[in-house]
């Protein structure tokens, strides 16, 4: 069992739990995710490791609620447990070593990935500029923290509601033409977002790294749910990734299989 000891709502639909995985803790990297099971009768639900602390023997993690199983997440309290958590899994982010300047881009709850790989990075000595987008100021996630972990900060709100209004590819768009010069590019949210900031950055032939949420369901590379088509050829998003060379991937395909069952999700009755 995974003992939940701090419970906090980051806005009205994301939840931030922290839960004593020992073991999970002292492997996780930036980049990695786990499995989790509310209980026997729950289904598996990938979610990145958005922080861990080795020494307390806990790890983070933020979901959207977005169907059944998120929202019996989100009911459970701090002293709950969860009956599985597996991981950590997926292969670390890789940079550089000698990378001096990196920009990591989150789009609304993508934030919760994008978040620690902008920590980790930052705590290696290395410059980072974060944008972080979203829909509108009511929505915005995990603010004071990114300010400790980046050089500098913009927030995009759709609306205009918050910070800088517009589209987070048009704030790196900016950044680029101004003169910052990026060793890579880092963007994690929906798949769209991440299809353009692919975009901006290639005629700059800047690397970009884009963290891919296909369907999964085992995570383990057997099922074959994750499947991805990065340079021509299959990839599995748990094994060979969640990473990838966001100029290779083909979003299209991507965008198209994650819609496959998008009724379902939200109202499968096997959970009720």
């Amino acid at each position: 069992m995974f003992k939940i000891v701090t419970k906090r709502m980051l806005n009205p639909s994301v939840v931030l739990l922290e839960i004593e995985a020992p073991f999970i803790a002292k492997k996780a990297m930036a980049g990695q995710f786990i499995i989790f099971r509310i209980d026997e009768k729950g289904e598996r639900v990938p979610l990145t490791i958005a922080d861990y602390d080795r020494e307390k023997g806990t790890i983070t993690i933020i979901a959207q609620i977005v169907g059944v199983s998120t929202e019996q997440l989100a009911s459970m309290e701090e002293g709950d447990a969860l009956l599985d958590v597996a991981g950590p899994l997926g292969i670390p982010t890789h940079i550089d070593e000698n990378a001096k300047k990196v920009c990591v881009i989150g789009g609304g709850v993508g934030c919760a990935i994008a978040y620690p790989q902008a920590k980790e990075l930052f705590s290696k000595g290395i410059e980072v500029d974060v944008i972080a987008g979203f829909r509108s100021k009511d929505i915005i996630i995990l603010e004071e923290e990114f300010k400790k972990q980046c050089n500098d900060l913009t927030i995009c709100t759709d609306d205009g509601t918050y910070g800088k209004k517009g589209f987070v590819t048009d704030a790196l768009k900016e950044k680029i033409e101004s003169g910052s010069k990026y060793d890579a590019v880092i963007a994690i949210g929906p798949v769209p977002m991440m299809k353009f900031v692919c975009a901006v950055t290639k005629p700059y032939e800047i690397k970009t790294i884009v963290s891919l949420n296909p369907i999964m369901i085992d995570g383990t590379g057997m099922c074959g749910g994750c499947r991805v088509t990065v340079g021509g050829e299959i990839k599995y998003a748990c094994v060979d990734g969640p990473d990838f060379d966001g100029h290779q991937v083909d979003f299209d395909e991507l965008m198209k299989r994650n819609s496959t069952y998008r009724e379902q999700e939200h109202d499968c009755r096997m959970l009720r």
